[in-house]
């Protein structure tokens, strides 16, 4: 479960709590970003998005404890090898996946999670470990609001990925190529653009994008393989609040459910995933196809 730290409660903890909650809903929304990418470019949803968060995490602690590397060269060899990795999976497994039903892929995604569950295990064992920090110091004070210099790093990364992604979805041929795929990949099949490369980009940068949740989350609770439990459920909540076929979407409904969840959790910690997803069934009650998604009706 994540866990705020225990000194940044201040004189105004509603301030502090909306500090906290921005910065574990940003990497609600980053990991909620990977899944909604992934449906998109592929139409598939996947369960796996957590597991192989945490797999590139214990990659990352390996270059930064075995090989000693600085934390910003683990981190961009880490990011190549979610990419690499991501990529692998489709082209190896789920390209070979009948999608005659919903099911079948979804299935291989669980299936995936616990193969991953098991290597992790094996690899690198089950104790809990602590994963090195990208930034140590004393906090920024704005006011009587704390923002302690991890929270600060997990603010910058988010802005500077999203405003990268903008840039390559706005203004690059390729992500251009993947809208079209997302919006009729019937049509962007017509006009030349590989399905197979898309798909394998998508997942590709679907899994960075959880990787650098799991190296930003580790150092503030823990490094294990269960480490990305709560996160994925909690990202996947989120991408169905703000909407499966939304990429903007993911980002409002992770920033939303980090500060919900910050919020119910300093009042009534018990009750803070029970509150959390109530929410998730009235917005999808009033908005089925989530904030800024939109709502599919099939015909036959």
């Amino acid at each position: 479960m994540l866990s705020v730290e225990p000194d940044i409660l201040t004189d105004l903890p509603w301030g502090q709590l909306l500090v906290n909650g921005l910065a574990l809903g940003s990497l609600y929304a980053l990991t909620a970003f990977g899944i909604v990418l992934i449906f998109k470019t592929t139409q598939v949803i996947t369960f796996a998005q957590g597991e192989t968060a945490m797999f590139s995490t214990f990659v990352a602690f390996t270059l930064l404890t075995v090989f000693q590397l600085p934390f910003a060269v683990a981190f961009a060899l880490t990011l190549l090898f979610a990419g690499l990795f991501g990529a692998l999976i489709e082209r190896v497994v789920l390209r070979h996946i009948s999608t005659t039903t919903i099911l079948n892929p979804v299935i291989v995604t669980v299936g995936l999670s616990l193969i991953l569950l098991g290597a992790a295990g094996w690899i690198w064992g089950y104790e809990i470990r602590t994963f090195p920090a990208p930034a140590a110091g004393p906090p920024f004070r704005i006011g009587t609001v704390v923002v302690s210099q991890l929270n600060a790093v997990i603010f910058a990364v988010t802005l500077a990925l999203m405003g990268v992604l903008y840039a390559f979805f706005r203004y690059t041929r390729t992500g251009i190529a993947m809208r079209a795929v997302s919006q009729n990949r019937t049509a962007a099949q017509l006009m030349g653009i590989s399905i197979n490369r898309m798909n394998a980009l998508g997942w590709g940068m679907g899994t960075a994008m959880g990787a650098v949740t799991g190296m930003l989350i580790a150092p503030l609770n823990y490094l294990d393989p269960g480490m990305m439990g709560d996160v994925a459920l909690k990202a996947f909540a989120a991408a169905v609040v703000g909407g499966l076929t939304s990429l903007p979407g993911a980002v409002v409904g992770g920033l939303l459910l980090g500060i919900f969840d910050s919020v119910v959790g300093f009042q009534v910690p018990e009750l803070r995933n029970t509150i959390a997803f109530s929410l998730i069934v009235l917005v999808l009650v009033v908005r089925p196809g989530g904030l800024l998604g939109k709502h599919e009706v099939k015909k036959v």
